[in-house]
């Protein structure tokens, strides 16, 4: 994913009430951006930090930039959590994750479950379908490992019902952990985080439920799937 517009650097002020992040750009002047990210945004908001929006040029819109970047101890860390299924559907269609490869259409956003939407269908009619997740990881605690979640996630956890059921009824299912990070080469789940997450993966995977995780190539003209990285059971 390649940014249409070159990306603004700046220092970051403050991030407040979730959607709102005042930062100072290298010119002096502060701006007010959209922060596109709900979660905690641990290890990442702190004041100071370096950051990278791109204007909207839309007058409809209230705030007039988006924010897509944060260096965060050391590291660059992509902080809009809609960029990982555009990131997804990219590598799909490049055939970046050998373990995805072989299917025939590939479906966003469909309807399954109890009221829920898998991110990715993929189907052919010589195998069973692929029911994929996608996650956003950008929480890190240690040097070079990547952490989900950093707060607890009732929805996630909710996820892992629903892909259990999935492999029940003869479905394949994947987790795809995405990590927006340039300095990770390893993952695990934050069971000190949420332990209710944690418990109900290892339940998931017992039924079939499989795990993948691929980290990013980061920079502010480019993010795109990179490699994949190992996986902490």
């Amino acid at each position: 994913m390649i940014f249409e517009t070159p990306l603004l650097e700046g220092r970051l002020i403050e991030r407040y009430k979730r959607f709102f992040a005042d930062i100072e750009l290298s010119d002096g002047e502060i701006i007010t951006a959209h922060c596109a990210n709900t979660g905690s945004m641990a290890g990442l908001k702190e004041p100071g930090n370096r950051a990278w929006v791109s204007p909207v040029n839309n007058p409809k819109r209230k705030l007039q930039y988006d924010w897509h970047l944060v260096e965060a101890g050391g590291a660059l860390v992509g902080i809009n959590t809609s960029w990982p299924n555009k990131l997804v559907a990219e590598a799909l269609e490049n055939k970046v994750i050998p373990e995805l490869h072989g299917y025939e259409t590939v479906r966003p956003e469909v309807k399954y479950g109890e009221n829920s939407r898998i991110d990715f269908l993929l189907e052919s009619a010589d195998r069973r379908p692929c029911y994929v997740e996608v996650k956003n990881i950008t929480y890190s605690r240690d040097k070079g490992l990547a952490e989900f979640p950093d707060a607890k996630t009732a929805r996630g956890t909710k996820h892992l019902h629903e892909m259990t059921s999935m492999v029940e009824q003869g479905a394949r299912a994947v987790m795809l952990y995405v990590v927006q990070r340039n300095d990770c080469d390893h993952f695990q789940i934050a069971a000190d985080v949420d332990p209710e997450y944690d418990f109900v993966l290892k339940k998931a995977q017992q039924a079939g439920v499989e795990s993948l995780c691929y980290a990013c190539h980061m920079s502010p003209e480019e993010i795109r799937v990179s490699n994949k990285i190992i996986v902490h059971k």
